[in-house]
């Protein structure tokens, strides 16, 4: 009897979750947030993404759209079903292949969609999950970074909404990619979207660093798996997608960074340029001068640390320490500037305390094996396991291993058993030489080029931890996470780059600025701007300009704001060359970073020329001075241009042009036969001292001697040798600027005689050289004047 009615229970019980069951998983369920509705079939495919403005489903049905794919031992998995629970407004995706089910929490906002994993079993099943991939038919315009699709008309997009979840389609088992951002990316049907999620709850092996280390052992984080992870969906009208990203930052509790309570991306100092310096509580007064002369938001300072990690200042420059920097902030402030500072995000020195005199047991290790037999201190060959790790040359710079307490280096390892290190330097770094017995563990340090460590992901917590202390004690606002890939260290991929820099964000108290060295699509809530480009490699025409200017598009596709790079203001930096790259930031209305050291600001005779035309050009910038037309025109690197300040907030632009490119080549002649070549200037310009560029071409070989006269009458000489590729410049000044093969300054020299001014019409130029190589290279000279002039004026108030 008791039997019979625990049967009756069951069936009851059997029955109502089926009829349950069949009420959930109808054949397709529709989801509408704002102008989206998104919709899935009963295999858990999304079906529909619509926009109710438009009416267009804007979903591509030339592809499978898997809400969730699973990841499991390394292979993809599609949804077989899906259930929805209209109560818990739950989703259950099952993949029966491998056992698991994951249910995602639904919300709609008003804005947009929210989906949120709340349950994914069994967690041994999965490696990670992906977002998608979403196909979409959307490829006007695909924002890489920030995970937004817009065709003119309205946008889609997708956003992460916790560091858990990154932006992209698992590009590796490290969770990380060289690319720009990979949220979305072209497809021949028009885009994708995606995010993905690691299960980083389990011991992983990784080929970190974007696969320079191979096979890194990555400890558990002990709760980190794909649950909460959390995206939103949206699409709006294009014209108001930076306004609906602003919503969305601010319903889901994302960083929005402010200044003066208005959001960054919206404030005065967005796209705005600084001055890269260094500084001490001796000049601050002085730099602080020259940056509020140039018109500039803020003072960076290029190197304040005698090491990093924990983020020791210089005690040279700052004697009194971080009282004396807090005392060099209180004064820029007062003069309504930031004052920052510059740091490689997690990279610590080999003298830091974190390394030296003992090492933290939390630096990073690419691997490790044990020792086979023990050592006393003295011993300069050491015995391991496996040579696995140490004898892996990519990336090894330091040749650095760590057993106990202290830290080891090592030439060599020998390439079949027994193992060894050789040619052991004991006690490296300031450490003590220690005797170590047999089965102890033997690390391989994971170090850089630029000769640091790196800390594991606890470690680097506590890093972002100091420098957030300091910034905190002296009221330093101004940080670029430089060298942002040094999180890639912990084996935890681009997670550990977002966590950097949210807990920077969430520990500094006060309003600040911050840069970064990569681009992530969580740390786009975070970041200030992304300015990328050296001084280091050429002038300022010649280094990295193709990617600076490449990078405008990139900023636009994203909604960031534009910016050029750092330029080097050095003691030999002219007007002309300033001012070739202050028409670059007009025509793209990007700020940029200006490297002026103080020596430098101090021997240039012209710094306050060049610092004052700063200042016009960015304020006619910021007050939107300059025509679309202009703007296009000041875009083309092959035009020059002067501003000339007519009045507060007026400008007159003046234009050059540049007459055709007049050629030297070396002739045999008759033995007393004049050897000079001439050729006739058409001037059209109003009259002007003389200017041009003169270019040695070819692959080898030099010219000397170098002699040019005007009209019969005026000389000039020029009494250096340049080889093949170098130039010189005059500017109608008698200083002239000598270039070398890469465009970077190499010297000056003044000319006996200023160049003549040179009335419209027709001039007779000639020119005399001596040659010297077997394949003798020719000279190529172009004559340049100021031209076309237009009136301008701001048009906008500037803050």
């Amino acid at each position: 009897m008791i039997f019979s009615k625990l049967n009756i229970v069951k069936n009851t019980i059997l029955f109502t979750g089926l009829f349950c069951l069949s009420n959930s998983s109808i054949a397709q369920q529709s989801f509408t947030s704002g102008e989206l509705k998104m919709s899935l079939n009963k295999q858990g495919s999304i079906t529909e993404l619509s926009n109710s403005l438009t009416g267009k489903n804007y979903l591509s049905l030339d592809t499978l759209s898997p809400l969730i794919t699973l990841v499991s031992n390394d292979i993809r998995y599609k949804p077989a079903s899906m259930a929805y629970d209209k109560i818990q407004k739950k989703i259950t995706l099952a993949y029966p292949a491998t056992g698991v089910s994951i249910d995602v929490k639904v919300s709609s906002k008003n804005t947009h969609l929210v989906l949120e994993i709340i349950r994914a079993a069994p967690e041994s099943k999965i490696d990670a999950i992906v977002w998608g991939p979403i196909p979409n038919t959307i490829s006007k315009t695909i924002g890489e970074i920030i995970g937004v699709v817009r065709d003119g008309e309205v946008s889609l997009g997708i956003q992460v909404l916790n560091i858990k979840t990154l932006g992209g389609d698992y590009p590796t088992r490290e969770g990380s990619t060289w690319a720009r951002g990979i949220a979305a990316v072209p497809a021949k049907w028009g885009s994708t979207l995606q995010a993905y999620s690691i299960n980083r709850d389990r011991d992983r092996f990784v080929d970190a660093w974007g696969g320079l280390y191979k096979n890194m052992p990555v400890k558990a984080l002990k709760g980190e798996t794909v649950v909460g992870s959390k995206i939103a969906i949206f699409s709006c009208k294009e014209s108001v997608t930076f306004n609906r990203l602003e919503q969305i930052e601010i319903a889901e509790n994302l960083p929005h960074p402010t200044v003066n309570g208005v959001w960054f991306k919206k404030s005065n100092l967005y796209g705005k340029s600084y001055m890269i310096s260094s500084y001490g509580e001796k000049d601050i007064d002085e730099m602080i001068g020259y940056t509020k002369r140039a018109g500039l938001v803020s003072l960076y300072h290029e190197g304040p640390f005698k090491s990093w990690g924990n983020f020791v200042l210089n005690p040279e420059q700052f004697p009194n320490g971080r009282d004396g920097l807090k005392n060099c902030v209180d004064k820029a402030h007062a003069a309504g500037l930031y004052l920052g500072m510059h740091t490689l995000t997690n990279f610590i020195n080999t003298n830091d305390p974190y390394v030296s005199p003992k090492p933290d047991n939390r630096l990073s290790l690419t691997g490790s094996s044990t020792l086979t037999k023990s050592i006393n201190a003295e011993q300069n060959t050491i015995e391991l396991a496996s040579p696995e790790y140490f004898n892996d040359e990519q990336g090894n710079n330091l040749h650095t291993v760590k057993i106990g307490s202290e830290l080891i280096r090592y030439k060599s390892v020998s390439s079949t058993a027994p193992y060894i290190l050789m040619d052991c330097q004991r006690g490296a770094f300031g450490t003590v030489q220690s005797a170590h017995q047999a089965g102890e563990p033997v690390g391989k340090l994971f170090d850089h080029s630029y000769n640091v460590f790196f800390p594991n992901l606890d470690m680097q917590r506590e890093v972002a931890k100091n420098i957030t202390k300091l910034m905190n004690e002296t009221g330093v606002d101004h940080l670029d996470l430089d060298g942002h890939e040094g999180a890639l260290a912990s084996g935890q991929g681009d997670y550990a780059l977002e966590l950097f820099a949210k807990d920077v964000y969430d520990q500094v108290k006060h309003d600040f600025i911050i840069g970064t060295s990569l681009s992530k699509t969580f740390y786009w809530h975070i970041g200030s701007y992304y300015n990328w480009g050296e001084p280091w490699y050429g002038g300022f025409k010649e280094s990295m300009q193709q990617y600076r200017i490449d990078n405008q598009g990139l900023f636009d596709r994203n909604y960031m704001p534009h910016m050029l790079g750092w330029y080097l203001l050095a003691e030999n930096t002219t007007l002309p060359e300033m001012e070739w790259m202050l028409a670059r930031a007009a025509g793209y209305d990007a700020g940029f970073a200006m490297v002026a050291r103080p020596a430098a600001l101090r021997k240039n005779s012209q710094s306050n020329l060049l610092l004052d035309a700063i200042r016009e050009w960015e304020l006619a910038r910021n007050g939107n001075a300059f025509s679309k037309t202009q703007q296009e025109a000041l875009k083309n690197p092959k035009n020059e241009f002067h501003l000339e300040k007519r009045d507060e907030g007026k400008w007159t632009l003046h234009q050059y042009a540049m007459s055709p490119v007049f050629t030297r080549e070396k002739y045999e002649r008759q033995p007393g036969e004049p050897t000079h070549t001439t050729w006739t200037l058409q001037y059209p310009w109003k009259e002007q001292p003389l200017q041009f560029r003169l270019q040695i071409t070819g692959e080898t070989g030099s010219v000397k001697n170098i002699k040019i006269q005007i009209d019969k009458y005026k000389e000039l000489l020029f009494p250096v040798e340049l080889a093949a590729g170098e130039s010189l410049v005059c500017d109608g000044t008698e200083t002239i600027r000598l270039y070398d093969k890469n465009g970077k300054p190499k010297g000056s020299f003044k000319l006996q005689n200023k160049p003549p001014s040179v009335a419209p019409g027709a001039h007779i130029i000639l020119i005399d050289s001596d040659f010297a190589g077997d394949a003798t290279p020719k000279i190529e000279v172009q004559f340049k004047g100021l031209d076309k002039m237009e009136k301008i004026e701001v048009s906008k108030t500037i803050n």
